[in-house]
């Protein structure tokens, strides 16, 4: 058998690249992957959105942007309101959200304590203990 010195080179070298290459590919699917449990828009952080199919880093700083500007999001729906995020994304992205309890709950709180209130005293009005009575 005759193998070159540059032969068994190129050999060696696809060896090892072929490994390396696969590992590459299940990183970049991993990234495409869609989350384990629903994303809370209305809590979330840049990471956490980030996991999210299609969501870059700008795109995931824009939604906390959207959100801190409108006291957060009462639909996942608004989420199309963010740059970046059209319906053909948000039709891609709809199972993997949630709108739970966030800014937009303490907004309704707020709303409903601030209604009027009638307060009602059951306190007697005493007289001092020397008081004479009249007669």
């Amino acid at each position: 058998m005759n193998i070159t010195l540059s032969t068994l080179t190129r050999a060696i070298v696809i060896a090892m690249a072929l490994p390396l290459a696969a590992a590459g590919v299940r990183t970049a699917k991993a990234k495409t992957s869609a989350p384990q449990h629903p994303i809370n828009l209305n809590s979330a952080t840049v990471t956490e959105l980030m996991q999210l199919p299609k969501i870059g880093m700008k795109t995931a700083e824009r939604i906390i942007k959207f959100r801190k500007e409108h006291g957060g999001f009462r639909r996942s729906e608004e989420l199309m309101n963010v740059k970046g995020v059209g319906e053909k994304s948000f039709v891609k992205l709809k199972p993997y959200l949630s709108v739970g309890a966030g800014a937009v709950n303490a907004v309704n709180v707020v709303e409903t304590v601030s209604a009027p209130v009638t307060v009602v005293s059951h306190a007697k009005a005493s007289r001092p203990k020397n008081a004479s009575a009249k007669k």
